[in-house]
């Protein structure tokens, strides 16, 4: 019998390929526990260089973003919560247009959109600026000790994106509540009551949970997947510039695997 297998080649590529990947991965679980570890450590905030390089990056992570995301956040905000107000009136389902609004642009779409605003702007670029630092090195015949790589570069933009994606989706969930109390009672305070009850009944103990682990695991993504893989050497024991869409892909697998993760465990 003539079974049509695939030329052996194919096999041995798609092989080498598939531990390029694996190790890959493993290399950032490996680099990112370090991380981790290090941020844990009172050592790693000490006076001296260390602390100045982790609060200058806490700062270059939110304060040249936060204006922009707020009001980005604010319009998309606005815009869904119209479209939500509007859809539930015309059918008669007004009394379920708050819950709505609170799962899904509170518990769902603003950390999610915190994370990918702070990866684009912040995390990506920053990973792209750390292999470019590390290339030039290696050209000039000075590499780079690891402890150090970890608390002189990954270690300080670890903690403003973790602290960014945190910040961010906190403010702009309590801006999408406010606009969500003025769009569905106006501006009189009579409605504070009801508004509370709702809001409560939604923000149970568990969903509370869900949502603070929720915005907390994509902080730590979007702060060690980026960094971590930019520490890693290519084939040729260099460090080439990676391709953006290749590494915003890495995160976004991240990022969904805990979206998912979530919506099973606020809804089934």
């Amino acid at each position: 019998m003539n079974l049509d297998w695939p030329p052996p080649h194919f096999l041995v590529r798609w092989g080498r390929q598939l531990r390029a990947a694996w190790l890959s991965w493993w290399n950032v679980i490996l680099i990112g526990a370090e991380i981790l570890l290090l941020a844990v450590l009172p050592s790693s905030y000490r006076k001296g260089l260390q602390r100045t390089a982790v609060l200058t990056h806490l700062l270059r992570a939110t304060l040249p973003h936060i204006n922009s995301f707020l009001v980005l956040s604010a319009l998309v905000s606005l815009v869904l919560i119209r479209i939500v107000v509007a859809t539930a009136s015309s059918y008669g389902l007004s009394q379920y247009a708050l819950e709505v609004l609170v799962r899904t642009l509170v518990l769902e779409l603003i950390p999610l959109y915190a994370a990918m605003f702070v990866a684009l702007r912040y995390a990506l670029p920053g990973a792209q600026e750390v292999r470019r630092h590390l290339a030039e090195r290696l050209r000039e015949g000075c590499d780079v000790e690891h402890q150090q790589l970890l608390r002189s570069e990954l270690l300080p933009r670890a903690l403003g994106a973790t602290l960014s994606v945190m910040l961010l989706a906190g403010v702009s969930g309590v801006i999408a509540l406010v606009l969500t109390y003025i769009n569905v009672y106006g501006l009189s305070p009579w409605g504070l009551p009801e508004y509370t009850r709702g809001v409560g009944a939604v923000f149970t103990p568990a969903v509370s949970l869900i949502f603070a682990l929720k915005t907390l695991f994509f902080s730590l993504a979007v702060a060690i997947v980026p960094f971590a893989a930019s520490a890693q050497r290519d084939a040729q024991g260099r460090f080439s510039r990676r391709s953006d869409i290749s590494e915003f892909a890495r995160l976004l697998s991240v990022i969904l695997i805990v979206e998912v993760i979530s919506l099973v465990g606020n809804y089934y």
